[in-house]
């Protein structure tokens, strides 16, 4: 399956990244749990990056490493960028007094993640979920 790229400009661009990856794990053979993880991860991403940078990119693909295949997110923006990665990545830290799960919990759902951030210049959050056998 090709990579699925997601313009990220508005709060239904956020629900097509979501629907986009669920498809995705779906036809990969995720079972309902993971999709809802991926899903639910993605949905947090996609809003930070219509929050706080205003539009951006979403990236679904199909990945391998060796006999294990998983779905790769990633998600870029030309924002702000991130100051203090460590205080984002804290529970129960908000900037948008919303009652998302945040970066934290992003992480929590997902197998990988890596935060690239420069101020000034943008966001590039890349994460994983593996495929159980």
């Amino acid at each position: 399956m090709p990579n699925k790229v997601i313009t990220i400009q508005s709060d239904l661009d956020i629900v097509a990244a979501r629907m986009a990856a669920r498809d995705m794990a779906k036809s990969m053979g995720f079972g309902a749990i993971d999709q809802a993880r991926i899903a639910t991860a993605i949905s947090e991403l996609a809003r930070n990056i219509y929050l706080y940078a205003g539009e951006g990119t979403v990236t679904v693909s199909e990945i391998q490493q060796g006999l294990r295949k998983g779905l790769q997110v990633v998600c870029e923006d030309q924002g702000p960028g991130i100051e203090d990665i460590s205080l984002v990545m804290q529970d129960g830290y908000t900037t948008s007094k919303g009652m998302g799960m945040g970066m934290p919990g992003a992480k929590r759902l997902m197998d990988e993640f890596e935060i690239e951030s420069i101020v000034g210049e943008g966001t590039k959050i890349t994460c994983r979920k593996w495929k159980r056998p």
